[in-house]
């Protein structure tokens, strides 16, 4: 391997604008990983700030599906349903890392509310082939996500209809004349309702939201990988401390086999013990039965409170970057 591809920087794929860009920079900013654009918000190039070796390419979203799946970024930041949509056998050449909490959007089949009788995709295609039989033609649907479509209704025996793809506002189809069905995006509904559409009951195809993606095809090198083994570090033990909490609780005296007991009931471990007072790092959902708990093994007091950061000698992410790349 030569000096020139040692060198190279780690690349990171953001979206380019809006509510997506915004929120990418704030995961990133909670992880103390500030993201810079050093010619304000039109430089299409960034960096992080004191972390030399990686740079940051801000793309649209179907530039980030593009770069991911040849390889020209090692890492992205992008909706499942874009990389399912746009990227053949997505799974053999992404990993989806972690999902991101933000960008969260169905993808789904929607159907005039009028249809009545029409609430399966059975149902749908019961109606196709009637509807082919009535016009002389296959009943049409208008989306944006054509190969989701595709594989969606060929999965579940949908076969008499034709695509028509969608430039526009594709809830608007129907009632245009359009088209007499929709696979579109959504995030509450509404838009669909207003438009007198409803959702299938199973017709739910992807439900997405933002993914950290790593691209296989990139040139993974001991300089990107080291990069991006800090990135990651610093990720999981945002997450980590803002999914758990530290609960430490006081006892006259800390009864004897509590942390034992503590871990065969609740799953959790001491991280601390003192004579007259024990920590445990638990998951937020386990916070107010364990507190409960300590209370009644004799704790006087009980307080909970969160990590900034918390981090593991074991790592995750990096472990299932590392495994996928061949590496361990």
């Amino acid at each position: 391997m030569n000096a020139m591809l040692v060198s190279d920087p780690l690349l990171i794929a953001v979206p380019s604008k809006g509510r997506l860009q915004e929120n990418a920079f704030s995961f990133f900013a909670r992880a103390g990983l500030a993201l810079t654009q050093s010619r304000g918000a039109r430089d299409y190039r960034g960096a992080i700030a004191g972390l030399p070796g990686v740079e940051i390419l801000f793309l649209s979203a179907s530039e980030i599906a593009r770069e991911l799946a040849s390889g020209g970024a090692h890492f992205g930041i992008t909706g499942e349903d874009l990389i399912r949509e746009s990227i053949p056998e997505a799974d053999v050449k992404l990993d989806m890392l972690t999902p991101l909490g933000f960008g969260h959007a169905n993808v789904v089949v929607a159907v005039p509310q009028a249809w009545i009788d029409v609430r399966t995709m059975a149902d749908l295609e019961d109606v196709a082939s009637a509807f082919r039989q009535r016009h002389g033609r296959k009943m049409r649907v208008a989306t944006k996500y054509i190969n989701l479509t595709r594989r969606y209704f060929s999965d579940h025996g949908v076969t008499d209809y034709r695509i028509v793809e969608s430039l526009g506002a594709t809830e608007g189809a129907p009632a245009s004349g359009a088209a007499e069905l929709i696979v579109d995006i959504t995030t509450t509904g509404a838009t669909l309702s207003a438009n007198a559409l409803k959702v299938l009951d199973d017709g739910t195809m992807l439900k997405s939201e933002a993914n950290l993606v790593a691209s296989l095809a990139a040139n993974w090198n001991p300089a990107t990988l080291k990069s991006a083994r800090t990135i990651l570090a610093r990720i999981s033990a945002e997450e980590e401390a803002r999914t758990h909490r530290v609960v430490r609780a006081h006892f006259a005296r800390v009864p004897k086999s509590l942390a034992e007991r503590a871990t065969a009931e609740f799953g959790v471990a001491a991280t601390g013990e003192q004579t007259d007072e024990i920590c445990f790092h638990t998951k937020k959902s386990l916070i107010f039965t364990l507190s409960e708990w300590l209370v009644g093994e004799g704790a006087m007091r009980v307080s909970v409170s969160q990590a900034d950061y918390v981090f593991t000698a074991t790592n995750p992410l990096i472990e299932k970057l590392e495994a996928r790349l061949g590496l361990s």
